[in-house]
């Protein structure tokens, strides 16, 4: 039967044992080259990571026996939090912003409230825009509907519509989406579409034609190439 080690719960505070922390009195050691040391007493263990100016630190408590390795303990908290904040800093949190217009409302405010959805777009969120209507106002429905179409225009720059606007109940709303960008900032290129067969069949036989000699170009290098021809012999 193989021999017992003794196991020690997982760690209560926030992060691994360290040093005079890890209370087991055999570990199984990792040197900082990351190789296999062997199975050492855990005073032992501490000494030599002091010794080269390093940290036992606890990796796998649940192991029999808990496994730790040496290294500069205080470096690895450094490199943890920096890798945690590069991978906060990677999640991109999307907001919907919500932006209000009444029908035939004045152009003075129009231009103020897209220069906003510009804003917000260009920070990388969704605008939410909402014409609302009021007793009749409704039977304009379909012109103002247009006429979103055509101030949607003006953003395309920085955002496209998810849809057609759509109207639900008393309003008409539409999601327009900041577009994606290349890493130097351009704004992605859109996919062309591939030529047909006539457009690639016509190219080739453009390419392959070779401009024709004339019959005159042809007879006047034929004479040119036949000897003279003396008189009588």
């Amino acid at each position: 039967m193989g021999r017992r080690f003794y196991r020690q719960s997982a760690p209560t505070f926030d992060g691994p044992r360290v040093n005079d922390r890890i209370r087991v009195p055999m570990v199984r050691v990792i040197d900082a080259e990351g190789g296999q040391a062997g199975i050492l007493e855990t005073q032992v263990a501490i000494d030599m990571a002091r010794e080269n100016g390093l940290d036992l630190v606890e990796v796998a408590p649940q192991a029999d026996p808990p496994v730790c390795r040496i290294m500069d303990f205080g470096r690895y908290k450094y490199e943890a939090k920096k890798r945690q904040v590069q991978a906060k800093k990677k999640q991109t949190v999307v907001e919907v912003k919500e932006i209000k217009i009444r029908p035939k409302t004045d152009v003075h405010d129009i231009e103020f409230k897209f220069r906003q959805a510009r804003k917000f777009l260009e920070s990388g969120n969704k605008v939410k825009l909402t014409v609302r209507f009021r007793g009749r106002e409704i039977m304009y429905a379909n012109d103002e509907a247009k006429r979103l179409v055509e101030l949607i225009k003006t953003l395309e720059d920085v955002g496209e519509a998810e849809s057609y606007p759509q109207r639900e109940g008393r309003q008409i709303v539409v999601i327009i989406a900041p577009v994606k960008r290349k890493k130097g900032g351009e704004k992605a290129p859109k996919k062309t579409a591939a030529p047909t067969p006539e457009a690639e069949t016509a190219q080739e036989t453009n390419t392959n034609e070779e401009p024709a000699s004339t019959d005159e170009e042809v007879a006047s290098t034929e004479e040119e190439a036949k000897p003279a021809v003396d008189g009588d012999e």
